[in-house]
């Protein structure tokens, strides 16, 4: 972000902390000047904001086309911090014990309470955050990815800008056979926050919203999944400026072109549906 200077420091060096070999590190100033970085340390100072997704598929490229110099990417919010100097060992022992793995989620606390936000836990019984298990979709600032992903299925979907890339991405892996974790013992301190925060969070949800059916899922599905999403959000009850923002990306959602549709098989639609998440929720 560029905003964030004694931040993106602090969680730098928990990274330079971890056990085990040095991590390589990138960071990339998505429109924004960085700030002096420590030896070692790549960069790429982007001319403008491309987007959370965008930067990311930059950060990727700085290690290979798809990553393919290393095996595992991490990406970390830069506001964040790893309080634990295992994390990085428990990353590759998982995906070393695990062919299949290919994306895993870590849990989100704040520093201060210690409090893991029910939103930060990516499946539907979320009401006990330290319970690892299989998902269906992962957290964008703090994971880890398998580049093999990246390289059979694509990197995030860059015209999403913010908000369900990841999902995009995890629909996309789970479909070429990978497996995704959430990780209760890998974690990732960033203070408590509201989606909220951001002046496009509703237009930009329910436009990627559509996009995201629209890429991914069969077209007898695409009205289940958006009339529960549009259900949710009425019974949420936001406010009428909210709710107008939210109704023009929606409409822009169908408006506007979303990126090559390449919808999933039944098999992992039903795939998803055992895991506690069908494609319509």
């Amino acid at each position: 972000m560029g905003n964030r200077p004694e931040e993106l420091r602090d969680l730098l060096d928990s990274v330079a902390k971890q056990a085990g070999p040095a991590i390589e590190v990138a960071v990339v100033g998505n429109g924004s000047p960085l700030p002096e970085l420590p030896a070692g340390v790549r960069s790429v100072e982007l001319p403008e904001n491309l987007g959370i997704p965008g930067g990311r598929n930059v950060g990727i490229e700085v290690f290979g086309p798809g990553g393919r110099d290393v095996d595992v990417l991490l990406f970390l919010d830069d506001d964040g911090l790893l309080p634990n100097e295992d994390t990085a060992a428990l990353v590759r022992e998982a995906f070393a014990d695990d062919p299949h793995l290919g994306i895993v989620s870590f849990r989100i606390a704040d520093p201060e309470s210690g409090v893991t936000q029910r939103r930060h836990v990516p499946r539907l019984r979320a009401s006990d955050p330290m319970r690892s298990s299989r998902v269906t979709t992962f957290l964008g600032g703090a994971n880890a990815v398998r580049t093999k992903v990246f390289q059979q299925v694509g990197g995030l979907p860059d015209e999403f800008f913010y908000a369900h890339e990841e999902t995009d991405l995890a629909w996309r892996a789970l479909d070429a056979g990978w497996l995704i974790d959430y990780r209760s013992d890998m974690v990732l301190y960033h203070p408590l926050t509201a989606p909220s925060r951001h002046a496009v969070y509703h237009r930009m949800v329910a436009r990627n919203r559509v996009w995201l059916a629209r890429r991914n899922l069969p077209w007898t599905l695409i009205p289940a999944y958006l009339g529960v999403w549009m259900l949710l959000t009425l019974l949420r009850r936001p406010s009428r400026p909210a709710l107008r923002a939210w109704f023009g990306g929606f409409r822009e959602g169908w408006t506007t072109p979303c990126g090559p549709r390449r919808p999933m098989r039944w098999s992992t639609v039903w795939r998803l549906a055992r895991l506690g998440r069908p494609p319509i929720i």
